[in-house]
């Protein structure tokens, strides 16, 4: 609970002055002094570059925070990199590999003397040199020093937000930031994923030690001393007085007598931070119950045997269409259609009912809105967690120097400060520069080693299945292996009082969830009349900390020195990710995550039973462990010519876990561009950037779809002079490449603006059209609750929400694609089990998309933009589709031009090896 809550001030321009009077001066920060010189060789040669926006600095103290609202000021480092960020959407036509750092950091080790803006030792075994952009360079004598630097920089730019995902990662962010409705929501978003005890988050500490040798060992001993530098910086922070000032808006501190606490982190607290990141971005599956109702609605409309048939054309577990990033023809089987299933437990019809999480609601729990927004996004797992991370990659073979070319980065969405920051380690066993999440940044995440660089894109494949548990004796007792067992309640309290920040109301709540040997209960039904609890089982679930291991080993330059050890650093990962790499002689990709082997005959599509002989093989429930998948059966290759991903499917024979991997998807616009380049020869770093960034600005539904709903309206004159001027716009903005850009750099207006209004109009009102006269209502709305049916950069109700960037991954242009393909008589690989737009009929499909987009066209700018909360104006396309960085804080960042691509980005090109 906080220590007290200060008397509300007026307004800020009252808080300041008061601020300012009370602090008596402004923050001294130390002088400029040599940097210590890098001790390993970089063979990079200058051309390896990042960035990561909006800016380094994530620290604002009180003053800062008043500052900011009051003045619009901002400290140093906060939003340096948002603009070389945003100006390669307007910059990139005219990009060649002398202007790259333009719009990128030079990513190279250690930082010239002439750029090095400050140096601090917090210990006599390590130093923390920060360049002017304010990175963190550490460099330490041995590696102790080196990890306690590297917890100590890490305060210095994210204690509150760490302090804050610490919080989540126990359910428990209400408390501690106050009661706001995104806070709760928030909280019980994750709870309701992954809710552990203390004893559960020390239970993983202790694995990581004694279960991995003297790597673990190792690993614990890095972490402890990452710990130890956060420790450090929040006692020297407090003295000075310097602590981020959301600490006293929250009423953990006082302002004027700096009484108060921060508490101190401990490991289990890494343990809770991980259990986030795992939730937001390394996880797969869990949809099976929803999966089972869609089954049912299609049966119920056509029949068993058609409606599973039209079931599976929509599910598309291995299209042959599908854009894979193995593009050898080289197959991956893993989670198929079993021939004959068995073990599947499908929910009677209507019985289906959510688990309660809420209880003993009280006072400013009781509110479902309020005033107050929230330290954190209310989304935030669901916001990032389906747009994620794209990757290029060009083996040497193909490009002009001879040597490979990656431009790739994870999507991590946009907030202020950033959920990532930038780091570089340097020392014994350690050697790296890249990007960590905040509060694990014992190692470097994502980035490149003295003469090799690695990212990653999220896979999502399918690691957690749904349980259909027989209930036994009441409600919280069930079957486990014939034996009636207890449920395990798993609770947590949350309470606050008004502050500065959060004016929610005092008040309070629980929330509850049931855990089983099956995993946490998710839904209640029946199954054949018998009452049952539908659960989740994870495989990452309990071992939340494991991908330590494979991230300590890409740090490590005695153990990656090419694309076959990479390979094995990336086998010792648990999250579901695919892993690229690229040296100056080899590329490799790799897709990691521990993929339980499954009895055979299941289908992991839909609940199963839980009875033994449908478990995982060689599952423990104690210690949620089983036997997976050996590395060989993992997609990966070396040196295929060239890699594209943008999560989308890995591999033929590899089954999605979600629908939409389809013959349109957003890969799609990185396989053309990527392709034609390697065709051409040739490629440099100028031209891979150029691809990625054209790729960014691209409406998929423009390029890929538009085409063929055009040509079906082109097969008669369109009459109708308001329609005809929409086709004729819609042909233009087609012309121009189906951007969405601005007319110049700082516009704010769209070049084909129209023709981008008219298909944002068009697209819900066309896949209606159609599709929901021959599917019918009921099983139209439970295929859009398997998969949303538009996700424009506007498009608030997409599971990215608006101001994401992130666009384009899910929705129902591959069903549109093939669908009026077959209409046209095209041949399509995978088709949906019927012809839906106008029965099949060109000329009835024809009048479908003419009436549409008549209504489309006519419907105005200021509702198909309505304005919004954030600063927005009905009507305002640009800013509708704008990026807004998120405040996780008291610091805001301006918002920018739309673009779709990854938060930190890298280009590397290495002419050299050891």
């Amino acid at each position: 609970m906080p220590l007290r809550t200060p008397q509300r001030i007026g307004t800020w321009r009252t808080a300041i002055a008061a601020a300012l009077l009370a602090l008596g001066a402004t923050l001294v920060t130390p002088m400029p002094s040599a940097a210590h010189a890098a001790t390993v060789t970089d063979y990079c040669a200058g051309q390896c570059a990042d960035i990561l926006p909006p800016g380094e600095n994530g620290n604002a103290t009180l003053t800062d925070i008043l500052g900011n609202k009051v003045l619009g000021t901002r400290p140093a480092n906060t939003m340096d990199q948002l603009g070389p960020y945003s100006s390669l959407a307007t910059g990139y036509s005219t990009l060649s590999d002398a202007t790259i750092t333009s719009f990128f950091n030079n990513a190279s080790f250690g930082v010239p003397s002439d750029q090095v803006a400050s140096v601090t030792t917090p210990r006599s075994d390590v130093t923390i040199t920060r360049d002017k952009s304010g990175i963190p360079h550490i460099t330490g004598t041995t590696r102790s020093g080196t990890e306690y630097g590297a917890g100590y920089a890490a305060a210095q730019d994210r204690l509150w937000l760490m302090d804050l995902f610490r919080h989540v990662g126990r359910g428990q962010l209400s408390s501690f930031a106050g009661g706001a409705a995104a806070n709760r929501e928030l909280e019980q978003e994750f709870y309701s994923q992954a809710p552990y005890t203390e004893a559960d988050l020390q239970a993983q500490v202790d694995q990581l030690a004694n279960n991995n040798g003297t790597r673990g060992q190792q690993a614990l001993a890095d972490a402890q001393a990452y710990v130890d530098g956060i420790n450090a910086y929040i006692t020297a922070s407090i003295s000075a007085r310097n602590f981020p000032g959301e600490y006293v808006l929250t009423g953990h501190m006082d302002a004027i007598t700096n009484a108060g606490t921060i508490a101190p982190f401990k490991l289990t607290d890494l343990i809770a931070l991980a259990s986030v990141i795992g939730a937001l971005f390394g996880t797969g599956g869990g949809g099976e119950v929803q999966s089972a109702l869609s089954l049912e609605a299609a049966q119920q409309q056509y029949g068993v045997t058609q409606g599973t048939a039209v079931w599976e054309s929509f599910r598309e577990r291995d299209d042959p269409e599908a854009t894979s990033t193995i593009n050898t023809g080289a197959s991956f089987p893993y989670a198929t259609k079993p021939a004959n299933p068995v073990g599947e437990a499908l929910p009677d019809a209507g019985t289906v009912v959510a688990e309660p999480l809420i209880y003993d609601a009280t006072g400013g729990a009781t509110q479902a809105t309020t005033a107050s927004q929230g330290v954190l996004p209310a989304d935030l797992l669901t916001n990032p967690q389906k747009g994620m991370s794209n990757a290029l990659v060009v083996s040497g073979s193909k490009t002009a120097s001879g040597h490979p070319i990656a431009v790739f980065g994870p999507q991590t969405g946009y907030f202020a400060p950033q959920l990532l920051m930038l780091q570089e380690l340097q020392g014994p066993g350690i050697s790296a520069r890249g990007a960590s999440f905040a509060g694990l940044g014992m190692y470097v995440e994502l980035g490149r080693g003295q003469d090799y660089a690695w990212s990653a894109t999220s896979a999502m494949q399918d690691v957690t299945d749904t349980y259909a548990v027989e209930l036994c004796q009441d409600s919280t007792h069930y079957l486990y292996h014939g034996v009636c067992t207890a449920m395990e309640k798993l609770e947590v309290t949350n309470s606050w009082v008004p502050t500065t920040a959060d004016a929610t109301a005092a008040g309070s709540y629980r929330m509850q969830v049931w855990r089983t040997a099956y995993g946490l209960v998710t839904y209640r039904a029946t199954v054949g009349g018998k009452a049952v609890a539908y659960t989740q089982l994870r495989s990452s679930y309990r071992h939340e900390a494991d991908s330590i291991i494979g991230f300590q080993e890409l740090n490590d330059p005695g153990f990656v020195h090419d694309a076959a050890s990479f390979q094995l650093a990336a086998q010792d990962i648990n999250y579901t990710f695919n892993w690229f790499y690229a040296d100056s002689t080899q590329t490799a990709y790799y897709n990691s995550g521990t993929n339980p082997v499954r009895a055979a005959n299941v289908d992991p599509s839909f609940p199963i039973w839980a009875q033994a002989q449908y478990d995982w093989q060689g599952w423990n429930p104690a210690t949620n462990t089983a036997t997976y998948t050996p590395p060989s059966q993992h997609p990966q290759s070396i040196n295929q010519t060239y890699y594209i991903s943008w999560n989308n499917k890995l591999a033929p024979g590899y089954t999605s876990a979600n629908f939409g991997d389809g013959s349109v998807q957003r890969a799609d616009l990185l396989e053309d561009r990527v392709k034609a380049l390697v065709q051409a020869g040739g490629v440099t770093r100028t031209a891979l950037v150029k691809a990625m960034e054209s790729a960014a600005l691209t409406d998929l539904r423009g390029e890929d779809v538009l085409p063929e709903l055009l040509q079906v309206i082109n097969t008669a004159p369109v009459t109708d002079s308001a329609t005809a001027t929409a086709v004729q716009q819609l042909t233009t903005w087609l012309s121009a490449g189906a951007k969405r850009t601005e007319t110049s750099a700082g516009s704010k207006t769209y070049a084909n603006a129209t023709a981008v209004r008219i298909l944002d109009a068009w697209w819900p009102l066309l896949v209606q059209g159609e599709f929901q006269p021959g599917l019918g209502s009921t099983l139209y709305n439970a295929l859009t609750a398997d998969l949303p049916i538009d996700e424009s950069p506007s498009a608030a109700h997409g599971p990215t929400g608006s101001h994401a960037g992130s666009s384009f991954q899910y929705g129902w242009w591959s069903y549109v694609d093939k669908d009026i393909r077959k209409v046209l008589g095209q041949s399509v690989q995978g088709p949906l089990a019927q012809t839906y737009c106008g029965g099949g009929v060109v000329s009835a499909c024809r009048d479908v998309l003419l009436s549409t987009l008549k209504t489309a066209a006519a419907v105005p700018a200021t509702t198909v933009y309505p304005g919004d909360t954030g600063g927005c104006a009905a009507g305002d396309q640009w800013c509708a589709d704008s990026i807004v960085q998120r405040p996780l804080g008291g610091i805001t960042d301006d918002r920018i031009s739309w673009q779709n691509r990854p938060t930190y980005q890298q280009v590397v090109e290495f002419p050299t090896h050891r």
